[in-house]
């Protein structure tokens, strides 16, 4: 009988192995592999919204009422035709990709620490910034006197500042590895960061650049990268209300052959009481990116200085 539970422990363990081995494959020069392209559409709220305040995780029941509820939530809004918002902000089901599914582990929050999902209070710098972002985004149509008042994204520079999150669409990356280098295209403005791995210090601190300055390292089967350097000056090139010196640790770890676990942890004590981690899954796509023309100096954006020169120009004829 010992002998048949050892043989049986033998094959079990054996079977373990040989799934490790396909599931979480190595590149040739014998790094983890986390090569392919991925997905991170998710109907999980960056934050644990106050219904939830005290329910970490659903039940599958929930869960489903609740995607139910956000894969309609602000679809289909309703607009008069002909005004601002019908001509800026027309976006409906045919456009948005935000897949239909809340994070594998049913829980109310991407944000994981600080315990309670949300992030951390913003230090009074923090809210002086979130007041005057807002005031800017609410005038950016009406008052800007050229391309340098308009957002990165706007501008079609960078799709949004690190780290990236879900968004209405175009949610996919492709990471290639070399030796020395994983390299993570953005389908999205087509951004592409080259991540060294060779132990390189950071870049000195007066060379700032839209995506920081990103230095990977392994910890095990988990790519760890390390983001300073960030953007000063330029609107929406920096996280929420972070300053240019947020510092971004970024996690990535293969779990299965379709899902890659994501995890980011932000430390900027210029804006936020402390620092905070959120967590969500990459999922396998099948098939490559491809192209996502939108470049610097695009016609909409001269259109719309054109637009705001006549609504000037107008209103001095006007007076």
């Amino acid at each position: 009988m010992r002998t048949a539970v050892a043989g049986a422990a033998i094959v079990v363990f054996a079977l373990t192995t040989l799934h490790g081995q396909t599931a979480f494959k190595k590149t040739p020069w014998g790094d983890p592999d986390l090569q392919g392209t991925w997905n991170n559409q998710t109907l999980t709220p960056l934050e644990r919204p106050a219904e939830f305040a005290n329910k970490p995780v659903l039940s599958e029941a929930e869960a489903k009422a609740l995607e139910a509820k956000l894969q309609t939530d602000g679809n289909a809004d309703v607009r008069a035709p002909g005004t601002r918002r019908d001509v800026t902000t027309a976006y409906n089901d045919v456009w948005w990709d935000r897949g239909n599914r809340i994070v594998a582990d049913r829980r109310t929050s991407l944000v994981v620490d600080p315990p309670d999902g949300r992030i951390p209070a913003l230090t009074p710098a923090g809210e002086k910034r979130r007041a005057a972002e807002l005031d800017a985004a609410a005038t950016q149509d009406d008052t800007a006197g050229s391309w340098l008042d308009f957002d990165v994204y706007t501008r079609c520079i960078i799709r949004s500042a690190l780290p990236r999150l879900s968004t209405g669409y175009n949610n996919n990356y492709e990471i290639v590895q070399s030796p020395g280098y994983v390299a993570i295209l953005q389908e999205q403005m087509h951004d592409t960061r080259i991540i060294p791995l060779d132990g390189r210090p950071h870049l000195p601190g007066n060379v700032r650049q839209f995506l920081g300055d990103s230095r990977g390292r392994w910890d095990g089967d988990t790519l760890v990268v390390e983001t300073t350097n960030f953007m000063d000056g330029a609107r929406g090139a920096n996280f929420r209300e972070a300053t240019p010196k947020m510092a971004l640790v970024e996690r990535f770890r293969r779990t299965s052959e379709n899902t890659l676990d994501y995890r980011f942890t932000i430390t900027d004590p210029d804006t936020w009481t402390r620092p905070w981690t959120a967590a969500l899954p990459l999922n396998r796509e099948e098939g490559l990116i491809y192209e996502y023309a939108c470049h610097e100096g695009n016609h909409s954006l001269r259109h719309m200085l054109e637009s705001i020169r006549a609504t000037e120009k107008a209103a001095a004829q006007a007076k």
